[in-house]
């Protein structure tokens, strides 16, 4: 029964014998008896020509760890990392970020989505330079620079020998026109005129989803305005336009939880908008700083194609908080008197303004499912009820709620 197992074996066939087929094998049996007396010439086997054949090919272009040239050339179609960003170039997947260490210019450091950001960095092994308006306790992984985005040497002192530039520093809330300007404007164009000055190319811009209706609010137009200078900079760029972002650390929201806790939500009539949190926003920015981009806006959300009402997006707070909530549809007029009289009370600290609440009431809050980031790329990892659960817990956590 061996034997007819072993003849099989060697007349199967499929089975390749040496000396037969393509490759190293494919050899003249005069060439096979001097191979295995060790007397083929260099040069001549198979092996050999194959080696030879591979090192004549170009490498492939290092796609991250990258360290700045003095003469970038521009991205070339299906080739480097904007092939890989563009699944229009490529279809080869990018290196996972982290895969590399960078060192990452960032602003925005200290606020919302820079905190996370500044976490995700460090897990991942990179080097983060922050922007900072006050001192900061040390801590590994991180340099401190202390300035903001009007101080120029603090600026290049940012973007000397970063890698790439992450943008999120901005003004979500002014007292006028000028406020948002001052933030949104002022302070992009001097963050590109930094990284442009120190030879940093990757730059990663967050913007905002309201810069697709600029009319509608001051903020819009000052995020499109920014927006603007972005592309016009002749960098390597990539625009983030998130829509509402929630997590763990946000007190934007603080407010609707507060009223959800007692069973109520008030929103405006109609409309729906996309969510995204805001640990899955920090890991697209991580993504696209260390991969190069193909100059395009990108919308991120937490998946749900069709987005969310208000009223569901009120539900799933109250679900959060294991509360039942009753949903209020309140007329725009009725909520711009609400922001009057909180500008009144709170000032500066109001929560609920006339230019929030024009673009409150826009009926379309939903991302454009065609910018959404290639999946090779990035992926919404955080739903909704998780995330709202974690934000919930943090406010107690906090004392907040």
């Amino acid at each position: 029964m061996a034997c007819r197992r072993h003849h099989r074996a060697r007349h199967h066939p499929c089975r390749r014998r040496r000396g037969e087929g393509v490759g190293a094998g494919a050899q003249p049996a005069r060439r096979r008896r001097h191979a295995r007396r060790g007397r083929v010439r260099p040069g001549r086997s198979g092996r050999d020509r194959r080696t030879r054949r591979q090192a004549a090919r170009p490498r492939p272009r290092r796609i991250s760890g990258r360290r700045r040239h003095p003469h970038p050339r521009p991205p070339q179609r299906g080739t480097g990392r904007s092939a890989r960003l563009c699944p229009a170039l490529d279809t080869r997947p990018p290196q996972p970020y982290g895969a590399a260490v960078s060192i990452i210019a960032l602003t925005g450091g200290t606020g919302f989505v820079g905190t996370r950001l500044i976490a995700l960095a460090v897990e991942a092994g990179h080097q983060v330079r922050a922007l900072t308006r006050r001192p900061q306790a040390e801590r590994k992984g991180i340099i401190w620079v202390q300035g903001d985005l009007g101080n120029t040497e603090a600026l290049a002192q940012l973007c000397e020998g970063a890698d790439a530039v992450i943008h999120v520093a901005g003004v979500v809330n002014a007292p006028d026109r000028a406020g948002f300007a001052a933030g949104n404007i002022d302070g992009t164009r001097n963050m590109l005129a930094a990284a442009k000055a120190q030879g940093v190319q990757r730059f990663v811009h967050v913007s905002s989803l309201a810069a697709r209706e600029p009319e509608l609010s001051a903020y819009g137009w000052s995020k499109a305005e920014g927006d603007k200078l972005v592309m016009a900079s002749g960098l390597d760029w990539t625009i983030v336009r998130p829509p509402a972002i929630y997590g763990p650390g946000d007190l934007e929201m603080l407010e609707l939880f507060k009223l959800a806790k007692k069973g109520l939500a008030l929103m405006p009539r109609g409309g729906r908008i996309s969510l995204i949190e805001v640990g899955d926003l920090g890991r697209l920015l991580l993504a696209l700083a260390t991969t190069d981009g193909c100059n395009q806006i990108l919308d991120a959300d937490d998946g749900v194609e069709t987005g969310w009402s208000h009223k569901q997006f009120a539900t799933a707070i109250g679900a959060a908080l294991g509360k039942r909530v009753a949903s209020f549809a309140l007329p725009r007029m009725l909520l711009m008197a609400g922001a009057h009289m909180d500008r009144l009370v709170r000032g500066k600290n109001a929560k609920l303004t006339p230019d929030r609440v024009a673009y409150f009431c826009h009926e379309d809050w939903v991302i454009d499912a065609g910018r959404r980031p290639p999946a090779n790329l990035w992926k919404p990892q955080v739903e909704a009820s998780t995330g709202l659960a974690a934000t919930a817990a943090w406010y107690r956590e906090q004392g907040l709620l």
